[in-house]
């Protein structure tokens, strides 16, 4: 079956939604999503959206750009952290025109909090910055920019898994997708593609990140040749519920939330001096395990998988429950512990890739030197960058809005005088043979390889990282491909045949996990959330650039681009 759109969107996140809701004002639209829209990871997003509103401290949108780029350690490409500042207002305030129902102040303006690494006056302190809706500010995002969408007619293909892209040169011809409700393969033919398929979070054990989020959009486009960049530099969330991984949002901490070692103490009063328990997460992250590595932990005995504990309790029942309901709600839940009551028990968590898709700043795929036409990415599957080596809390959201919002209005007006490009003659009969493969013959069943991956990259490539580990990872993630040929669904049926949609999935998570530890391995230098015990130190005379990593089969190639300092020099990180 072969559909035709002037537009296809894939993926329904805030990204996907905001650009289909863009790009259906000119172009005939389709968003095709493995979930249904208001069921996408955006919706987990609980602290806020970062934006200089000045609500409750002066705050200026060059403040933010600093923030961004200091807190990126100087990889972000600040021409593109000045825009998304600048815009971030003015989309903040879109969308509570468009009925976003944000927390007031008791003036009625949109209310702020803080949020770590956000400062005013270029680090002199923390600010206010982060609009929330309690902490459920993602969900809202979602459900008021998918009501905007089928107000526009925005078509929607909900439960198909993007599987194929077809390439016409260096030009876009449209995309293969696998239906789930039936097991059949549609092609869509269109002018414009955009690629808004968020993280990849799942290739380690312990991560805040959904099920679905396995990296589809980066892996199809590794595939046909397009590089992915800053793979390295995955960012663990400080917070994350222990031995669980379910966020405990940042502005537990913005609104007052102590981190405390196994003796009681603060001890982010060493590490941060400053911002102390806002500090940027890479920092926050390898501090709570430093301070496990060192027996100060809560069990005490160094293990990478001890913890520590997150007291909100002075904070009081009424703030707490007002503030954070959300978030009191999994603690009773899958703690048993009350939050205004007794500390919350947290670990670092797998919770954002850096690195993805490279763009410019319109959403365009691209390398420095092509320029993939009608090929769109944004989002946490897109490196524009300007997260550089470290995300700052609020920036995903901001990231999403901002640069989803640029990317529908260039799909907008590039579909105008665009023509649709020739699609193969057999589209879609690649994928179609590949499962019916998989239904063909018996093999072993994909969960094993699954684990391995996860505990492999969780245990090897996590918050500290060394040579000898990280090789051990790139030999292990190498095997686990090459047993992965052999693997085979345990059901035929064609309908809902989730076995289908997850040998899919782990492909895909397997080919970024190599693209991640051969990455990690070849970056000589500790930088954000890259930090490596054998090379302690940043290294911006070597290491001042963009990681481009090529897959090739079995191998990784690597290349580089620079990255653009035009605004602040790289000094060090000091908080």
């Amino acid at each position: 079956m072969t559909h035709e759109f002037d537009a296809v969107i894939v993926g329904a996140g805030g990204a996907g939604l905001y650009a289909a809701l863009e790009a259906s004002k000119t172009a005939r639209t389709a968003v095709v999503s493995k979930l249904y829209p208001t069921r996408s990871h955006t919706g987990a997003a609980q602290g806020g959206i970062g934006a200089a509103l000045g609500n409750v401290d002066q705050d200026s949108p060059e403040w933010h750009a600093f923030d961004t780029v200091k807190g990126g350690d100087y990889l972000v490409d600040q021409q593109a952290a000045r825009i998304l500042a600048e815009e971030a207002v003015q989309a903040v305030y879109d969308l509570e025109n468009r009925g976003l129902p944000f927390s007031r102040t008791p003036d009625g303006r949109i209310d702020q909090r803080r949020f770590g690494g956000h400062t005013r006056n270029f680090g002199e302190a923390p600010v206010h910055r982060s609009c929330y809706a309690a902490d459920r500010t993602g969900n809202m995002i979602l459900q008021t920019l998918y009501q905007q969408c089928i107000k526009n007619d925005v078509h929607f293909y909900d439960e198909f898994q993007v599987v194929e892209v077809f390439l016409d040169g260096t030009r876009v011809a449209g995309v293969a997708a696998f239906e789930l409700a039936t097991g059949e393969v549609h092609v869509f033919k269109a002018k414009a593609v955009m690629f808004a398929t968020g993280g990849f979070g799942r290739m380690f054990r312990i991560t805040s990140n959904a099920h679905a989020n396995t990296g589809d959009g980066p892996a199809l486009l590794a595939r046909v040749g397009i590089p992915l960049e800053d793979m390295e530099f995955f960012q663990f969330h400080p917070t994350g519920i222990r031995g669980m991984g379910i966020l405990i949002t940042e502005g537990v901490r913005g609104e007052g939330g102590i981190l405390r070692n196994s003796k009681g103490e603060r001890f982010m009063e060493r590490y941060a001096p400053t911002l102390l328990d806002l500090a940027p997460r890479d920092m926050v992250s390898r501090a709570i395990m430093t301070e496990v590595i060192e027996g100060r932990g809560i069990r005490g005995d160094g293990r990478i998988d001890d913890w520590v504990m997150l007291d909100a309790s002075h904070l009081g029942r009424e703030t707490v429950y007002a503030k954070i309901p959300d978030i009191a709600d999994f603690c009773k839940t899958y703690l048993g512990v009350d939050p205004a009551e007794a500390p919350m028990p947290v670990q670092p968590t797998a919770h954002y890739a850096m690195g993805g898709i490279p763009t410019d700043i319109d959403g365009r795929v691209c390398t420095d030197t092509t320029v993939y036409a009608g090929l769109y990415a944004a989002g946490e599957c897109a490196c524009v960058s300007v997260h550089g080596a470290n995300r700052l809390g609020t920036n995903s959201l901001v990231d999403l809005v901002v640069y989803g919002r640029r990317a529908g209005r260039h799909i907008a007006d590039y579909v105008r005088s665009a023509d649709h490009s020739r699609l193969p003659a057999d589209a879609g009969d690649a994928a179609r043979e590949r499962i019916a493969t998989l239904k063909k013959s018996r093999g072993p069943h994909p969960g094993p390889l699954y684990e391995r991956m996860q505990q492999t990259m969780m245990a090897r490539i996590g918050v500290y990282r060394e040579r000898e580990q990280m090789e051990e990872a790139v030999a292990e993630i190498r095997q686990l491909r090459e047993e992965f040929q052999q693997v085979r669904v345990q059901d035929n049926s064609a309908n809902y045949n989730q076995e289908v949609l997850g040998i899919l999935e782990l492909e895909n998570l397997l080919d970024l996990s190599l693209v991640t530890a051969v990455s990690a391995l070849n970056r000589t230098e500790s930088r954000g959330a890259h930090s490596r015990k054998d090379f302690p130190e940043r290294d911006d005379v070597s290491w001042l650039k963009h990681t481009l990593a090529f897959l090739n089969g079995s191998d990784v190639s690597i290349d580089y681009k620079a990255v653009d300092t035009s605004i602040w020099e790289p000094k060090p990180r000091t908080y």
